[in-house]
């Protein structure tokens, strides 16, 4: 148990060693937090791709891009068939819709703020 009394703002990293930390491979969400997971996602959006393909269009050691398509594979996002000796993987649109839903509620807010910067813009030309 995490007992804490007494913090100020500066004691805030102390609140990350009681909190409970979901896994990575855990769902989408987390899957994706991973930067070259999202790289291999927007390659693999394209077209259906062997792991050679994307350790050479991506620049990353075999090894890696192997984990990486492993923990997409394990929580859906990408979709794995054998095609004579290789594996060719491939986006999983289904799961990614959950991402695209979750993420269009910020799209609407940003093109609500864009919106405000533009008639602010508009209203200050008026006045010069």
């Amino acid at each position: 148990m995490c007992k804490i009394s007494g913090l100020t703002y500066s004691h805030i990293s102390m609140y990350y060693f009681c909190m409970a930390r979901a896994a990575t491979t855990s769902d989408a969400f987390n899957a994706v937090a991973e930067p070259r997971r999202r790289d291999i996602l927007n390659y693999l959006a394209l077209q259906e791709r062997p792991v050679g393909d994307i350790v050479v269009a991506l620049a990353m050691e075999q090894p890696s891009v192997s984990k990486h398509l492993r923990v997409l594979k394990d929580v859906g996002l990408v979709r794995a068939r054998r095609e004579g000796r290789q594996i060719v993987y491939s986006v999983n649109a289904d799961a990614i819709r959950p991402l695209h839903e979750w993420a269009s509620t910020f799209e609407r807010l940003w093109r609500h703020q864009l919106l405000k910067v533009k008639e602010r813009a508009e209203e200050k030309v008026k006045k010069v």
